[in-house]
């Protein structure tokens, strides 16, 4: 009886243990103090511009993250979900997602579109986005957004 018992107490201890021993989720960034660069484009600066451009530079594994004015519910414009990027050695997209708008009480209120990006290797390279009614026959590349990145 009392083997029956250790035997039980050891499965139970064992079966508390074992989450333990699971490896840690792999971090989104493989550089040990790699930087996050933000890139913004206010409302202000979308409306004012059709052709917005941008220049940043980053080491490597640092993440870019871009941020940029969407309103597709009630104009039906958004920005292409993946990125077209000009050297896909030097960057990778690792990320998009719509964000809601936060000020819920005005009816059309805009959100926002934020894209992830991750530097893999030194060199440049382009990254093209547009805005647009994505459908057929719907208005195609009425803003556009470039992003020039440079990793050293």
């Amino acid at each position: 009886m009392k083997s029956w018992i250790i035997v039980i107490c050891l499965i139970i201890v064992t079966a508390l243990a074992l989450p333990a021993c699971a490896a840690p989720a792999p971090k989104e960034s493989a550089v040990p103090g790699a930087k996050e660069v933000t890139v913004s484009i206010s409302y202000d600066e979308f409306l004012a511009q059709k052709n917005i451009v941008k220049d940043v530079t980053v080491k490597i594994g640092e993440k870019i993250v871009v941020t940029l004015p969407s309103n597709p519910g009630s104009t039906g414009f958004s920005w292409d979900q993946k990125a077209e990027i000009g050297d896909p050695q030097v960057l990778e997209q690792t990320k998009h997602e719509t964000v809601p708008p936060t000020d819920t009480k005005m009816v059309g209120a805009a959100g926002t579109e934020v894209f992830t990006f991750r530097a893999l290797q030194l060199g440049f390279s382009k990254v093209s986005l547009a805005y647009s009614r994505p459908w057929e026959g719907g208005e195609k590349g009425a803003w556009t957004f470039i992003l020039n990145v440079t990793v050293k």
